[in-house]
């Protein structure tokens, strides 16, 4: 029988195994117009901690005894649908399973390419690629010459971002990370300057990064590196909000910048965004993103995990900053 990952508690701060338990279903009949997919590759990523949580949010929470969701990618087996077949691959968002039933309308067919994993489809080509691009230029606006700082830069989107903005000509990029061994990647695969946020204060070591100032920050982290990056930011600089996961497993709610004068005074513009109210940019990510992969500019990286058994643990590894670039498990 099919296998699945449920929510079997709400966590109250940091997650553990407690929260997770590994089922079994019979396998469900296909109804007109759905498709059975297996599934290869699924993702874990920090916003599914807020699903975990029983509030009203842009998605509805993760229920209790229910299987957890995100994205997959997998191979067509069955279909009731005209519009894929048995042998399509195909992303959609009912990832935590070992196969998914769902209607064809809500999956996305995908062109596998020989070059790439079909992995990918989760990460470099999918929605942690469409997050950065559109956070950068469409919600930070993004203009060549400017100084631009991420943070959380090893993770999955915030890695994209750092390289897309040097390749749509950012003068300097600045990245934070959480280890030394990071933070010599970040500079590998073209970041101007990286620090460990753990070696001492952000706002020091990202003046020392920036010493003139930074025009765009791209916000992971929230917290600590919100508040250096409002007190690093020009006069007209920009901040896409994009996640804020120095936050997400706290019981109390967490101190906001102390130094939200500056975006009077500085004329700054602070936008937060959900990658989903913008699908409609995936073609012109998918264009520049495919080039640049193809032409050895853009580097990414996939934390793998195997075994639907061990997503749980993969998911806990993220939320402590155990991967580099995406983290995947493989099934």
């Amino acid at each position: 029988m099919p296998r699945q990952i449920i929510l079997a508690a709400r966590p109250s701060g940091w997650p553990t195994a407690d929260n997770f338990a590994l089922t079994e279903e019979p396998r469900a009949e296909l109804a007109d117009g759905q498709i059975r997919v297996r599934n290869e590759f699924m993702s874990v990523d920090p916003y599914m901690r807020g699903r975990m949580n029983d509030v009203k949010s842009y998605v509805p929470p993760f229920q209790v005894g229910q299987p957890l969701e995100g994205g997959a990618v997998g191979q067509v087996t069955e279909s009731r649908s005209p519009d894929l077949a048995e042998g399509d691959r195909v992303t959609h968002m009912l990832g935590w399973r070992d196969e998914a039933v769902l209607s064809a309308g809500h999956a996305r067919k995908v062109e596998p390419l020989d070059w790439l994993p079909l992995s990918a489809y989760l990460g470099v080509l999918g929605g942690t690629s469409l997050t950065a691009y559109v956070g950068l230029l469409d919600i930070a606006a993004m203009r060549p010459g400017d100084v631009v700082f991420v943070s959380g830069a090893a993770g999955a989107v915030g890695s994209i971002a750092g390289q897309v903005a040097k390749l749509k000509g950012a003068s300097h990029v600045i990245g934070s990370a959480g280890s030394n061994e990071k933070v010599k990647w970040l500079l590998q695969i073209g970041f101007d300057a990286a620090f460990n946020y753990k070696a001492g204060p952000v706002y020091e070591q990202l003046r020392h990064a920036a010493p003139d100032g930074i025009d765009v920050y791209f916000d992971n982290v929230g917290g600590d590196h919100l508040e250096a990056a409002l007190s690093a930011l020009r006069r007209g600089g920009r901040v896409a909000m994009c996640g804020a996961i120095a936050s997400y497993n706290a019981t109390e709610p967490p101190p906001g910048p102390r130094n939200m004068g500056f975006v009077v005074t500085k004329r700054l513009t602070l936008r937060g965004f959900i990658v989903s109210d913008h699908n409609d940019r995936y073609p012109d990510m998918i264009a520049d993103v495919t080039r640049w992969l193809r032409g050895g500019t853009l580097n990414y990286a996939e934390t793998v995990i195997d075994g639907l058994e061990n997503a749980p643990g993969a998911f806990l590894d993220l939320l402590r900053g155990g991967n580099t670039g995406k983290m995947i498990v493989r099934l």
